[in-house]
């Protein structure tokens, strides 16, 4: 049972933003700080990436446990959609039919988003909004340094073509016999 009435619960999620929460800066404040230059919430990609980084052909997507289902497994086996909440992820009991919906509408919409994206030749990125608490935040921001990192690297390797050996004729390279010559 729900604790607030309909009109502060409607207040309380109309306040819910979309752009510039604790968990993005968290992120845009670490790469910003290791030197990474990206532009916010692009319009003219699929999905609207939180971040974007052209030269690493790289979106990330900063998604909230609860609104995006974070571990949450859906399953429908010829009856009602059920859904089992996560240690991230809790579905409220009021309304629940709506709210499987909405997380089952959005995981769908993220996969297509991201698919799309890879057809394009960007890469994503999504960190999860309970990969940035404080016990596991130096790792995962880490982690996304070295992956960001990866990427850049293999996007721009240059295939080395191995030194030519030279015939060897009695112990001496060839060429050196002919300068002792």
């Amino acid at each position: 049972m729900d604790k607030l009435s309909a009109e502060q619960r409607h207040k309380n999620m109309v306040a819910i933003r979309s752009k510039d929460t604790k968990p993005e800066w968290i992120v845009r404040q670490c790469l910003w700080k290791r030197g990474f230059r990206y532009r916010l919430n692009s319009r003219k990609l699929p999905g609207h990436p939180d971040l974007v980084l052209r030269k690493y052909r790289t979106c990330i997507f900063v998604n909230g446990c609860f609104w995006h289902g974070h571990k949450v497994t859906i399953t429908n086996n010829y009856e009602p959609i059920t859904i089992e909440n996560s240690e991230c992820c809790k579905i409220p009991q009021t309304n629940r039919e709506f709210w499987v919906a909405k997380i089952r509408r959005n995981q769908e919409r993220d996969i297509e988003e991201q698919k799309v994206l890879a057809e394009m030749g960007w890469h994503s990125i999504t960190v999860w909004e309970c990969e940035l608490k404080p016990k596991v935040r130096e790792q995962t921001l880490e982690s996304l340094v070295f992956t960001l990192n990866k990427i850049w690297l293999d996007d721009h390797r240059v295939d080395v073509k191995p030194y030519p050996q030279l015939e060897e004729e009695g112990g001496m390279l060839k060429a050196a016999e002919e300068r002792t010559v």
